[in-house]
């Protein structure tokens, strides 16, 4: 019961990852609101989730659109009366957007998506934050994927949004140190979920074929488990993982469950994004 006590939103969390990470959270102890903006499959989901409660323990679903501010406070304002307090913030809404070359695709969805992937975490982050700064405690966990540390060509709404909700991530890690609230990126590895079946009924002509053919081949190997992530997002949510901040974790890759044993360092640059420099791939130019 590494969540006993605690409470949380999770955004996106009728289907899929954030249904697990849910489902994840209660079975750990956790009481929590879960939002989508599809309010049928939102109601399954809680009816699902509820069967796992125990006593006391509330499951909560509220229909919001993270992408608008006020919708956003909302959801908050909803949790913390029902909560009184509130620990924990998991932002995983998101979609991958348009497919296709940055000429091609239809720039108003190309803008919905950063709404969504981008504003969307921010405005979550923005409305909970006055919140856990009043008690001094908080945690904050950014679901990322493969577009914040590779190019994603014909996905680069996608993958443009990743990369700066991370980097978003790193800079209010930095803000809330003083107040003991961590803020912390996961990538949980390639899953078989939605997003994989929108790449697959693209097609090659959209999103290119050499990442159509690694979704076949993800498709029928099954992908990485949703368990890992929703693991390592218990991890992050619990008080096992107190002062690791500012980093974006692997489910799949990286030790995450040794962290605690080494915090000295943890405190430089270490699961961070970095510029490459030369020197970093043994090359004798580029430094002055």
């Amino acid at each position: 019961m590494k969540l006993e006590g605690r409470s949380a939103i999770i955004t996106g969390a009728n289907q899929g990852l954030g249904l697990e990470i849910a489902r994840a959270f209660v079975r750990e102890g956790a009481s929590i609101l879960i939002c989508a903006r599809d309010h049928v499959r939102l109601a399954a989901a809680r009816a699902h989730l509820e069967a796992f409660a125990r006593p006391g323990q509330k499951i909560v679903a509220e229909v919001g659109d993270v992408s608008h501010e006020e919708d956003a406070k909302r959801l908050v304002d909803r949790a913390i009366l029902e909560f009184d307090n509130v620990q924990i913030l998991v932002n995983n809404a998101g979609i991958y957007g348009p497919k296709g070359t940055i000429d091609e695709v239809d720039m108003a969805e190309w803008i919905r998506t950063i709404q969504i992937n981008l504003y969307g975490s921010v405005f979550m982050c923005r409305s909970i934050i006055p919140h856990m700064r009043e008690r001094l405690y908080g945690k904050i966990i950014q679901l990322s994927g493969g577009g914040a540390t590779n190019p994603l060509p014909r996905i680069s709404a996608y993958a443009a949004s990743k990369a700066a909700i991370i980097r978003f991530a790193e800079t209010l890690a930095e803000e809330m140190r003083d107040y003991l609230i961590d803020v912390n990126g996961i990538a949980p590895g390639a899953l078989n979920t939605r997003l994989l079946d929108e790449v697959l009924d693209a097609g090659p002509e959209k999103v290119g074929r050499q990442f159509y053919e690694r979704a076949v081949k993800q498709k029928a190997e099954g992908g990485a488990p949703l368990d890992r992530g929703a693991d390592l997002c218990v991890f992050l949510a619990s008080a096992a993982s107190d002062g690791i901040t500012g980093k974006l974790l692997s489910a799949i890759w990286d030790p995450w469950e040794e962290l605690p044993n080494y915090s000295k360092d943890l405190a430089g640059d270490v699961y961070t994004l970095r510029r490459i420099a030369p020197k970093d791939r043994g090359l004798k130019w580029g430094d002055r």
